[in-house]
């Protein structure tokens, strides 16, 4: 760790500022209220207040390596007691000197006992201002730590969360192509070049946490495409979405469960043709999404919130940092999911 005079400028602007302005006042103090000659005054201050500061600086790499928690109390305080004696020692040295060059020693030898008193005073607020200032920046780094690791931890998660999509996803495509290799050779060739184009838009955005509402209904379109040759008329997507909705960003692959399921619960076990509506609005900073798509009730037995939507709450919360941007309902012919995304 650095000296925090040496990272910090503007922490040693202050520094130098302070100790300037002490200085100017311990001479206007000795000249006009203890009656001091202006010499010693001035003399006295280089000392207390340039080369006591100057002196000061290297307590810091006492401290800093002598931190509270690596060593006992008593262990401590004996080191302090040692090294104060030892700068207290030079700064007596050095200020005799610049006493003698003002002419001032005898004043200094006058007042030897206050001035040494004055120099383990001086070391025991620089040791207290250093010990706080390398605990601000311990604590700071660990603050810093924990946020790192939080965002690996959520970054962990996102990836795990994102890689239960593309095997489901792939399982049923495949399983669609299967179907259609010995009836209809020609629409599972199509299916594979679809499905081709999928997995090139999941494996492109895998390192992307948001794409745009466009890029990701394309995508869609995509995979409806597929669907579409195995179930025909049965399957029916309407799409209506608000020209400002296009350049929402969204999850990437957070829609790709919500159209499977509605597909696997809606269109698969249905006799009837089956609609599926998709509309997106901007309302009160957030893009509106949702997705409902008509099932029959009597096919659908015990439907409830299964891996696909429990892995986009997750995402969903993980990401934006509230649970409550999901919304389900379930209308007994109809099944509803709602899709909250803040603008920003």
């Amino acid at each position: 760790m650095k000296h925090p005079f040496i990272s910090n400028r503007i922490l040693s602007l202050y520094y130098g500022l302070f100790w300037l302005v002490m200085g100017f006042g311990g001479v206007l103090l000795q000249t006009l209220w203890a009656r001091s000659s202006f010499i010693i005054s001035v003399s006295e201050s280089i000392s207390i207040f340039v080369l006591f500061p100057i002196l000061g600086t290297s307590i810091w790499y006492l401290v800093k390596y002598n931190g509270i928690s690596e060593n006992d109390w008593s262990r401590n305080i004996l080191f302090h007691v040692v090294a104060s004696s030892i700068l207290n020692v030079i700064w007596l040295y050095v200020s005799f000197i610049i006493a003698k060059a003002f002419d001032a020693q005898e004043y200094l030898y006058r007042t030897l006992p206050t001035k040494i008193l004055t120099g383990y005073l001086l070391y025991v607020g620089y040791v207290v201002f250093f010990y706080a200032i390398s605990y601000y920046n311990s604590l700071k780094e660990k603050i810093e730590r924990e946020a790192e690791m939080k965002s690996l931890v959520r970054d962990a998660e996102l990836s795990a969360l994102k890689s239960q999509i593309n095997p489901h996803f792939l399982f049923n495509s495949l399983n669609s192509i299967s179907s259609l290799t010995i009836s209809n050779p020609v629409k599972a060739q199509e299916m594979v070049i679809n499905l081709s184009m999928v997995m090139r838009y999941s494996l492109q955005h895998n390192q992307r946490e948001t794409v745009s509402l466009k890029e990701e209904l394309e995508n869609i379109k995509l995979y409806l495409g597929i669907e579409k040759i195995r179930f025909g008329k049965k399957l029916n997507p309407i799409f209506e979405i608000e020209e400002s909705c296009l350049k929402a960003e969204i999850p990437n692959m957070i829609l790709q469960p919500l159209f499977e399921n509605a597909i696997k619960y809606g269109v698969y076990e249905a006799t009837e043709p089956v609609r599926i509506y998709v509309s997106c609005q901007s309302k009160n900073k957030y893009f509106h999404i949702i997705i409902d798509n008509e099932y029959e009730p009597d096919s659908v037995k015990n439907k409830g919130e299964g891996i696909g939507l429990r892995n986009i709450r997750q995402r969903l919360e993980l990401m934006y940092g509230n649970p409550n941007l999901l919304k389900i309902t379930d209308n007994k012919t109809s099944f509803k999911v709602e899709l909250m995304i803040p603008q920003k």
